[in-house]
């Protein structure tokens, strides 16, 4: 039994964003017969990104309550943990989101280098502040050296990812300016006094809002 090109598994009728394929517009998608493996295909990664994107809101709020100084349960360490989760997942539907922007090349580096920042952090967020692990032979400064490079690549690529969102005329460019921000003060407010990690925190929150508020509404559901 075989599958019109037109339409899906199930019978429904096949929808394609010109954006997601590379077309140039409803002429090119009309010449042109996407495969409808390849159209799923493309379904499914737009609505992870359009849905990952909301991680970003809950991933800033919980950092954002980290550097309030939260000793009760959960406890500080926790809640970055779970920040820096969710601001992962937040980073790779953003850089889906924009895989069919100009700005693409920029905001996979970004997400890349964002995602190599956080490895660097994920193993000295658990130390004590002036020690140095068992077994490695770093001592406390090289710590503290080691996690100031750590947020300064992960500032970086959220500084590259805000670029692509300036840059990429898909989404509000407000909001890319927003991301970068709070990449600054996030990266520099990690080391620094208290309030520039919370400025840092709402400034990725009014970013992340208006990106999944913009992102759920970019494109239609299929």
């Amino acid at each position: 039994m075989s599958i019109s090109q037109n339409q899906t598994a199930s019978g429904r009728p096949l929808r394609v964003a010109p954006a997601w394929v590379g077309a140039a517009g409803p002429r090119a998608v009309a010449e042109h017969h996407l495969p409808v493996r390849e159209a799923v295909w493309i379904w499914s990664v737009r609505r992870y990104a359009r849905v990952s994107l909301w991680a970003l809101p809950v991933g800033a709020a919980l950092y954002g309550w980290s550097t309030l100084g939260v000793a009760a349960p959960p406890g500080p360490l926790l809640l970055k943990l779970a920040g820096g989760w969710f601001c992962a997942i937040a980073m790779i539907g953003l850089a889906g989101l924009l895989a069919a922007s100009r700005t693409r090349r920029s905001a996979v580096a970004g997400m890349l280098i964002a995602m190599a920042g956080f490895i660097m952090l994920l193993p000295l967020a658990a130390l004590p502040a002036g020690t140095g692990p068992d077994g490695i032979g770093l001592s406390a400064a090289q710590v503290h050296t080691a996690s100031l490079v750590a947020a300064a690549v992960t500032g970086t690529g959220w500084l590259l990812l805000g670029w692509a969102v300036f840059r990429s005329k898909l989404v509000n460019p407000a909001d890319g300016v927003l991301l970068m921000l709070a990449a600054v003060s996030i990266g520099a407010g990690s080391h620094a006094m208290r309030p520039l990690p919370t400025v840092g925190a709402l400034l990725l929150l009014a970013a992340g809002m208006g990106l999944a508020w913009t992102g759920s509404r970019l494109i239609p559901p299929a």
